[in-house]
């Protein structure tokens, strides 16, 4: 058996985790004003350059923003956040999005799915296509929900590229960890069979060149998840 490295957090990680919590908890609201940087490092026991280097990257994340010689603001992250803020969001939940947060996530899949599609089936060699067929194969076969999502993700990804967008597999990228969440949480709610059978559903439509039949599919698949009787709220 391999045993993973444990490695203790960082200072800055500690302050960036700790703030983060505090805004999305509500105790910092939207709009409030910090303490100065010598404030915050007295009152928190670190050093000016933990606050300063955490305070760059909680304004990265979208959660603050830094106003020269007037002073640090708590940001609206659902406005002006990125990926990362998402990723934050799911780890003060314990790893769990919201009914509208996921129901965003699956809305942005119907868009990037289709786009993919479309420009595989005008753009993508047979032999192209065809490369999409070892993921459904191990995902038929696979028995571990994290596994068969992950797998899926590789489908995905692998079509992104193939459609000849070159930031279609960035973008896929971008949403790996919490589609990946959705994804396993799927399987253990419906079997990995179902994820399967629309992973399989997908590829057989879009190897025929159907377009149209294809986006319908998509969009249809989705909304079971969405709003359907596959639905992966919590």
């Amino acid at each position: 058996m391999n045993f993973k490295k444990l490695s203790a957090p960082s200072l800055k990680e500690l302050f960036i985790t700790e703030m983060e919590q505090l805004i999305l908890s509500g105790e910092l609201k939207i709009g409030n004003r910090l303490p100065s940087e010598r404030e915050l490092a007295s009152s928190m026991q670190v050093s000016r350059a933990v606050v300063n280097s955490g305070i760059s990257e909680l304004e990265k994340k979208g959660f603050l923003v830094v106003k020269p010689r007037i002073g640090t603001f708590v940001e609206d992250y659902r406005r002006y956040g990125t990926i990362d803020t998402l990723m934050s969001i799911m780890k003060y939940n314990g790893g769990s999005l919201n009914k509208g947060e996921i129901r965003s996530i699956l809305e942005v899949r119907i868009v990037l799915d289709t786009l993919a599609a479309t420009l595989t089936v005008d753009n993508a060699s047979d032999e192209a296509i065809q490369s999409l067929e070892s993921y459904v194969n191990d995902l038929k076969n696979c028995k571990d929900p994290t596994t068969a999502a992950n797998l899926a993700f590789g489908f995905h990804h692998e079509l992104g590229f193939i459609s000849g967008n070159t930031l279609l597999p960035l973008f896929f990228v971008s949403f790996k960890n919490p589609v990946i969440s959705l994804w396993t949480r799927f399987c253990k709610e419906y079997n990995i069979q179902a994820l399967y059978e629309n992973t399989f559903g997908f590829y057989e439509n879009l190897k025929k060149r159907d377009l149209q039949t294809t986006i319908t599919f998509i969009q249809n698949s989705i909304h079971e998840s969405i709003e359907g009787p596959r639905q992966i709220y919590i």
